[in-house]
């Protein structure tokens, strides 16, 4: 018996950022543990086979020597498509991160509604490890998240109010000692990306 879409996607996006030697940022484990997770939100509120694929493959074009044309041969229109609305498209004019990710969030608020649950359970996860390994980070992150799910109305509301609240929560948390940083500072941050939240 042939293995099912996502089990083939799993084991593809193993294989791809294993070999390019791609390990988590703050714990050093398989990169692996990062689309795995995805999948698991994603699977809380689809079992479309497609967009669990997706959900497993959705960094390999970014992270990977792979290319969208592999994924669609191996995986198909459909998968390749969601695949691509996910991927970060390389930004030479952006003059600054700020800039870099604006174009990034018009490329995912074009997205469909099932891409953009994907992109939404990519948030939850990143802004748990985030918020947990680097707060120094974690303050400009959770700032463009807010932002970034603003635009990200058509996916699935579950996960929408998941990522609204982690990002809330992990603002809160910044607000408290030992970090303290005042209301101010995301106010000033968020006005960075102006007219778009």
């Amino acid at each position: 018996m042939r293995d099912s879409l996502e089990d083939q996607a799993r084991r593809y996006a193993t294989q791809a950022h294993a070999a390019a030697g791609q390990r988590r940022k703050y714990t050093d484990e398989p990169y692996i543990v990062h689309p795995a997770a995805v999948a698991e939100l994603v699977r809380s509120v689809t079992d479309d086979e497609a967009m669990l694929a997706a959900a497993w493959l959705h960094d390999t074009i970014e992270d990977t020597p792979s290319t969208l044309q592999d994924i669609e041969s191996h995986f198909g229109p459909r998968v390749a498509e969601l695949v691509d609305m996910l991927t970060d498209s390389a930004q030479p004019q952006a003059k600054n991160r700020a800039a870099r990710k604006l174009a990034h969030f018009r490329h995912t608020a074009q997205a469909s509604p099932e891409a953009q649950t994907i992109k939404l359970a990519d948030i939850i996860d990143n802004t748990r490890a985030i918020v947990q390994f680097d707060a120094d980070f974690a303050r400009v992150y959770l700032v463009e998240k807010q932002v970034q799910i603003q635009l990200l109305n058509e996916g699935d509301k579950r996960l929408w109010q998941q990522a609204d609240n982690i990002i809330r929560q992990g603002i809160a948390q910044l607000a408290q000692p030992p970090h303290s940083v005042p209301e101010s500072w995301f106010v000033k941050q968020a006005a960075k990306y102006g007219g778009l939240s």
